[in-house]
């Protein structure tokens, strides 16, 4: 956290394919949420870990180190793909470095598709982020990269009905945030 009583925000970005998009709407989501004076905003891109292509009997650097930083965060944005009506593997491989660290924060996501917004990658994030006994805000965030307001390098504008879905989004994700940071403040979360 920043030092200060603002909220710390991880936006997780969530694709490590090349030539994606995932980094580009994650940049244009970021700017919004940092235009909040409540939230402290960092990014966090998975291309930047080297995880391991099997997992490991011991903790490879790069998990410790993701996990850590999942740690550190109170709340996060996912912003992710949906790939054959789900998340990537590289997102669900990075999920599942951390456990405890994902423990009575919320869950914000942001996710698109070409031809969707991305429903059904939210969906299954939402049945794992319960799992980890994370709480996912009800409100999201979706863009059809081929749909109207997106430019040519697939950077969304910013439309009124952007607009209020990431208000309403960082609204839900405030409230939890500074409840949740109570909660485990007082009274440690046990699973």
């Amino acid at each position: 956290m920043a030092g200060d009583d603002r909220l710390s925000v991880t936006v997780i970005i969530g694709s490590t394919r090349v030539g994606r998009m995932c980094d580009t709407v994650g940049g244009w989501f970021a700017e919004r949420a940092r235009r909040r004076d409540e939230l402290a905003v960092e990014v966090l891109d998975l291309a930047d870990y080297a995880f391991p292509a099997c997992y490991p009997q011991e903790a490879a650097p790069a998990m410790r180190d993701f996990a850590t930083a999942v740690g550190a965060a109170d709340s996060f944005v996912v912003v992710t793909p949906e790939y054959n009506r789900s998340f990537p593997a590289s997102l669900k491989q990075a999920i599942d470095f951390a456990y405890d660290e994902w423990h009575a924060k919320p869950v914000g996501i942001v996710a698109y598709g070409s031809g969707s917004s991305g429903h059904y990658a939210v969906e299954h994030l939402r049945t794992v982020f319960c799992a980890l006994h994370a709480v996912t805000v009800r409100d999201w965030v979706g863009l059809d990269l081929l749909g109207p307001g997106i430019d040519a390098y697939g950077r969304p504008g910013d439309t009124d009905d952007r607009l209020r879905a990431v208000a309403a989004m960082l609204d839900q994700l405030t409230w939890w945030g500074r409840a949740l940071r109570e909660g485990r403040r007082t009274q440690p979360y046990v699973s």
